[in-house]
């Protein structure tokens, strides 16, 4: 595996033109820990505010990103398998810690939910922090816009929800 990522790293706040594109080492999961490899992640207005200098517990330089889809590439507590397509939002990514908007990044595995579905990436991008406020009592597994699945019930645009949520 490669040592080193590629992230957009903020030093200071303020417009677009601080994202640098930086090589990064890619962070090191411990137990309780699961590094995912980052296939999309959306954009929030939490995110241009913290870019922009409103949140002042935010400490530079920082890989932003409060969400992101992408595959595990290890857990060391088991909780993952390699290759597990899977959701993490919030929990500090991008504000304690880095976040998405990089190759890889490293959260903790109670931040992070498996995921069955046939959507694309680009869409995937977007459901984890919609996901995460609808439905937070959810367990660790979901169906995403697919027809069926155990305890799910069919909610409009395609997104699923569990009942005990």
């Amino acid at each position: 595996m490669m040592t080193t990522m590629k992230a957009a790293v903020i030093h200071e706040a303020g417009g677009p033109e601080v994202l640098k594109i930086e090589s990064l080492p890619i962070p090191t999961p411990k137990s309780g820990q699961a590094l995912i490899r980052v296939k999309a992640f959306g954009l929030n207005r939490s995110e241009l505010f913290t870019r922009q200098g409103h949140s002042p517990t935010v400490k530079f330089p920082r890989v932003l990103g409060i969400e992101a889809v992408g595959v595990v590439e290890a857990a060391p507590g088991g909780e993952f398998r390699k290759g597990d397509i899977v959701a993490t939002a919030m929990g500090g990514m991008g504000r304690q810690f880095d976040g998405g908007y990089a190759e890889y990044t490293c959260v903790s595995a109670k931040q992070v939910q498996i995921i069955k579905t046939e959507l694309p990436w680009e869409t995937l991008g977007a459901i984890p922090e919609m996901r995460k406020r609808r439905a937070p009592a959810c367990p660790r597994r979901h169906d995403i816009g697919r027809a069926g699945g155990r305890g799910d019930c069919q909610k409009p645009r395609r997104f699923r929800r569990c009942d005990n949520a």
